[in-house]
């Protein structure tokens, strides 16, 4: 009987499964969609869990019928990060979750700042407070929902809750927890001393782990859910970019991701923890035991031309997008596209900007506004790029994934404004991947992550920077021009 390892990811937009064999190779896959975003205010966004249990379900059971049979030797989890999950004391959802791009919570965000001190706050958790973490989330819902709050006895992220609903487990692992604002990343265990000063009980935190660790087994409910096997071990597996690193191989210095889906992430792998005094950067505890990453974000990267498509392009493919926007010449004919759809994390920390086209004039056509949302993605992830490599982290390539890695246009504008190598490889999948190969890893069937990255991930193809690199260079300057510019108008915007 063939041998199989199985990850699941929970995404923004649905579930993931994805089955790989002894050698890393992937025999099935299968994504289920779930209920979208609901945003009732601007920069709202909720999603219900049962929705990424209904879906996750599904595409386990589906992907096994897929496979055709075989021993699922373990299961790890990957997901959306920052969410929050709250459950009460009978281990039922409380709400929707606010997910990794509401930014509601910014009053949260400066009282935080204010009880704590700034200085503490980097000395409990290495990274500043941002309204995207877990934990203004929380105290928005007992600033506003008291009757809410008191049901709270636990607290999990996305993807831990599908684990909750696989073992019965309360757990999760230290890349995720690191996105909460509640966990010391130096030390890799939960921040008591932040938690007291803020009077949040620590006995609804789940217990934490490294990455490919055991965090219990398959229940006999989940079994008759998705057709696994009673007994199966789950492991801790990985928020989403630490996942995808892992199944991009960005365990060892000198390799960089950029991956493109709602958001955008440029992430480095550490091997010793340093951080942005200005935390315009995070630093996170990476899923390769006692190593860490450092990533930068930009909010709306893939939902940017997603926006795009839905309002402006009468839902055309996005083939035929990138085929327009490549009709357009370099720069857009002086169009800049700021992708502040959500707010923006890297660099500006700011959940007030929103987005804009600058230098727009009669003489400009769809084809020039989709390039210059192209452009202005590929930017906003060069001001990333660039933070990444000032905290000492070389950059010999940069292995693109995701949407941008499947646009040959995509891939030569990350190519010019990067000025860098980029690097596709022969697995996309990602967050997925990474997840299985955690649940290799932690099976015993590699040594670690470093080991099953070594044994199974492939490079297949390099794009060169183009000719246009030089230009590119010049009009990065323009678009980091731009927001200062703008940041009073965002925040007069903000109270109109």
């Amino acid at each position: 009987m063939s041998a199989y390892w199985l990850g699941v990811d929970i995404g923004t937009g649905g579930s993931r499964a994805l089955l790989v064999d002894e050698l890393g190779k992937i025999r099935a896959a299968r994504t289920v969609e779930h209920d979208g975003m609901r945003m009732e205010k601007p920069l709202w966004a909720e999603q219900h869990p049962d929705n990424w249990w209904a879906a996750a379900r599904q595409a386990i059971r589906e992907v096994l019928a897929e496979s055709g049979g075989g021993d699922v030797k373990g299961v790890a989890l990957s997901g959306q990060m920052h969410g929050l999950v709250i459950l009460d004391a009978a281990g039922a959802v409380i709400r929707p979750s606010l997910i990794w791009c509401d930014q509601r919570s910014q009053a949260q965000v400066d009282a935080i700042n204010q009880k704590a001190g700034r200085q503490k706050i980097l000395d409990c958790i290495a990274n500043p407070v941002l309204t995207g973490f877990t934990l203004p989330k929380l105290l928005w819902v007992r600033d506003n929902e008291p009757a809410n709050y008191e049901k709270v006895r636990r607290l999990l992220l996305p993807k831990d809750y599908i684990r909750y609903k696989l073992t019965g487990e309360f757990a999760t692992e230290v890349s995720d927890a690191s996105g909460t604002a509640l966990f010391d990343v130096v030390n890799r265990r939960w921040s008591l001393e932040l938690a007291g000063i803020l009077g949040i009980d620590p006995a609804i935190l789940p217990t934490v782990v490294e990455s490919q660790e055991q965090t219990g087994v398959i229940s006999q409910a989940a079994a008759e859910a998705t057709g696994l096997r009673v007994g199966t071990p789950v492991f801790g597996g990985g928020g989403d970019q630490a996942a995808s690193a892992i199944g991009n191989g960005i365990v060892e210095p000198g390799i960089v991701s950029d991956t493109i889906g709602t958001s955008g992430v440029v992430f480095a792998h550490m091997d010793n923890v340093a951080y942005d005094p200005a935390g315009r950067v995070h630093t996170f505890c990476h899923a390769v035991k006692n190593k860490w990453h450092v990533m930068g974000v930009t909010q709306g990267a893939g939902l940017s031309l997603q926006w795009f498509r839905n309002q402006l392009a009468s839902n055309a493919s996005y083939d035929s997008i990138t085929a327009a926007a490549a009709e357009s010449p370099a720069g857009a004919k002086g169009l800049f596209w700021l992708p502040y759809l959500m707010g923006e994390r890297t660099p500006h920390l700011d959940s007030q900007c929103r987005a804009a086209w600058i230098g727009l004039t009669a003489a400009h056509t769809r084809n020039d506004m989709a390039r210059a949302i192209l452009e202005g993605v590929c930017y906003s992830q060069k001001d990333c790029l660039d933070i990444v490599q000032s905290l000492g982290c070389a950059v010999e390539s940069v292995r693109l994934s995701g949407g941008g890695a499947r646009s040959a246009f995509w891939k030569q504008l990350f190519a010019g404004v990067f000025n860098k190598r980029i690097v596709v490889l022969e697995t996309q999948e990602g967050s997925a991947y990474g997840a299985a190969l955690l649940a290799m890893a932690g099976s015993g069937h590699f040594a670690g992550a470093v080991q099953a990255c070594r044994a199974t991930v492939r490079e297949v193809e390099t794009v060169q920077p183009p000719a246009e690199a030089a230009f590119y260079q010049r009009a990065h300057a323009v678009y980091r021009s731009l927001y200062p510019a703008l940041r009073e108008a965002y925040k007069a915007i903000d109270v109109l």
